[in-house]
């Protein structure tokens, strides 16, 4: 029991390590600036440096945001936010951005989030959508009161999902406020509705995108197959972005975490399998424990059987053994 234990402790630690490399990875301004570059309308036109440099963190000056010594990664606004009666919410990324061609500084307030379950028990849009009004009613008294509501800024809250269903692969989906004449033709400023916009960023290659923008930046980026040198050449040569040495430490520690939890999951089946075929024989044993391995991570992560056995790294010779086994022939 303590042996479980102990292994259950040690993945916890690892999966928040990798966790957090991933969102540290995510923060960095220029992977930040290619993010807005696709999913904000507002930058549309403008390049990744132009972003990363002259709008992100709400100031057009570099050296004034608020950065990390390495003067690329962004720290932004409070991540924390905290209502009485609607309880608190962590954001993974929160910061603040200028609007492109506007004379009075108008800045926008961006949420970026690292989701590995796109189908966590709930419609992860819903938290989305939820996210955005937190967003805006946060600002009460911080940038409106109730006679100023033409101060309020707008939203965007977007996750970037790695694992998501085979039908959302490759897709990148805004959902917004939209003005719909319901009798007669009446108009109002866009800016005065268009104040939140929810995007899910949705990962893959099983739909064949050839697609060469921000999805394959992020599957580059967060890929736990490439080693840290093939990320770093693809993000150099393929996206000019330089691997400052905090960037280039941060590749090669997700990569490293990256091999870590897929050495403890194969450890891991292996001791399960172990234990459950004692009576069956070892070798028997350890079929069964990593064939559960790869039900969890089908199940956890919503990989496919080949996905999860790759994760794993089951050798390809043996992978048909598996699929035979959890009825995928």
């Amino acid at each position: 029991m303590n042996t479980e234990l102990s292994r259950n402790i040690d993945a916890a630690k690892e999966r928040a390590a990798y966790d957090a490399a991933c969102k540290s990875l995510l923060s960095n301004k220029i992977i930040l600036a290619w993010i807005l570059k696709e999913c904000v309308s507002e930058y549309k036109g403008c390049s990744a440096e132009d972003i990363a440099e002259k709008y992100i963190e709400g100031t057009p000056e570099i050296s004034s945001a608020a950065v990390h010594p390495g003067g690329e990664k962004i720290t932004g606004l409070n991540t924390v936010d905290s209502s009485v009666g609607e309880g608190e919410i962590a954001y993974d990324i929160l910061f603040s951005s200028l609007i492109p061609e506007t004379d009075d500084k108008l800045f926008m307030i961006i949420n970026v989030e690292a989701q590995k379950k796109y189908n966590p028990g709930y419609p992860l849009i819903k938290r989305a959508i939820y996210y955005c009004s937190r967003l805006i009613s946060s600002q009460y008294q911080k940038h409106f009161t109730s006679p100023h509501y033409d101060n309020i800024r707008k939203v965007y809250s977007i996750w970037v999902c790695p694992y998501p269903p085979a039908d959302r692969e490759d897709t990148i989906t805004a959902y917004s406020i939209r003005e719909i004449n319901l009798v007669g033709a009446a108009k109002e400023d866009v800016a005065d509705y268009d104040l939140m916009s929810a995007v899910m960023v949705c990962l893959g290659t099983q739909n064949g995108s050839d697609h060469k923008g921000l999805l394959e930046l992020l599957e580059v980026l967060l890929s736990s197959s490439r080693s840290a040198s093939e990320k770093k050449s693809i993000l150099e040569n393929s996206f000019s972005i330089a691997m400052t040495r905090e960037m280039e430490g941060e590749v090669t520690e997700m990569c490293n975490l990256s091999d870590v939890l897929e050495e403890r999951a194969l450890e891991r089946g292996k001791a399960e399998g172990r234990e459950e075929g004692r009576e069956e024989g070892r070798e028997e044993g350890i079929v069964i424990g990593v064939t559960n391995n790869i039900k969890q991570l089908m199940s956890n992560l919503k990989l496919t059987a080949n996905q999860a056995m790759n994760a794993l790294g089951i050798p390809p010779h043996e992978q048909q053994k598996y699929l035979e086994i959890i009825g995928q022939k």
